[in-house]
């Protein structure tokens, strides 16, 4: 199934930044999108957004560190339309601080997040991939993974591992699926500062400000990655914004 009509998609991460503007994109083209995240109130408000303007969309309350939420993701979208042809894993967290800082509850959230709640979404949704023979993961990374800058150490490590696993995927994956990593530079979103120390919020927040480019710049990318005809797999795209060092 070529393009992006008629494809079904989850999304983690669904309920606000890039994962509500992908969401929002992909309808606009006619996916038929489930909506992943943990806020319900904000995975509400979003699905009604798709609605309004004529989209298909519905919402799954989904926390990435749990196993059983992803296979909830994926079943619901099997039991409401049939099949899965695309798992965005989204869902992040950048509470960055310095080493020094020790917010160790930090690091483990991050690594939870970022690596663990991967490695969910591929347990959930390969077997469902494996029985259609077909299927796309397409995994949201970060510039951080190629460029490591203070104090965002911890946060580029986790971002690392997300590349490293979406190329064993793309090598095991076989000539049925496709796997792409999506690594966004500095975007807009409310999550850049959330968690992170005063000063380093303060500076996050002012950069992001000055220089950080739309979400819907990385949901163009990942609609790019999508709509590529059968057979054809975009192994990385990487956005930035111009601005960005």
């Amino acid at each position: 199934m070529p393009g992006i009509q008629g494809k079904v998609v989850a999304i983690t991460g669904a309920s606000s930044g890039i994962g509500e503007a992908t969401a929002a994109h992909l309808a606009e083209r006619g996916a038929r999108i489930v909506l992943g995240a943990r806020r319900e109130d904000r995975l509400d408000a979003v699905v009604d957004r798709i609605t309004a303007r004529g989209g298909t969309a519905v919402g799954v309350v989904v926390d990435v560190t749990r196993r059983e939420d992803l296979r909830r993701l994926t079943d619901t979208a099997v039991e409401r339309f049939g099949r899965l042809d695309v798992l965005v894993s989204n869902a992040g967290t950048m509470a960055v601080s310095p080493f020094d800082d020790l917010r160790q509850d930090d690091w483990d959230a991050m690594v939870s997040t970022h690596i663990t709640g991967l490695l969910n979404g591929i347990g959930a949704a390969l077997p469902v991939f494996r029985r259609q023979r077909s299927g796309h993961f397409v995994n949201v990374g970060s510039t951080a993974a190629h460029v490591v800058k203070s104090p965002q150490a911890v946060y580029a490590a986790t971002k690392t591992a997300v590349k490293v696993l979406t190329e064993g995927l793309r090598q095991e994956s076989g000539p049925d699926l496709r796997v792409t990593l999506v690594s966004p530079g500095f975007t807009h979103t409310e999550g850049v500062g959330k968690g992170a120390g005063p000063e380093v919020a303060a500076a996050m927040i002012r950069q992001r400000d000055e220089i950080a480019m739309p979400p819907s710049a990385v949901a163009s990318a990942i609609a790019y990655a999508i709509e590529q005809p059968d057979g054809v797999d975009v192994g990385e795209i990487v956005v930035r914004p111009t601005a960005q060092a």
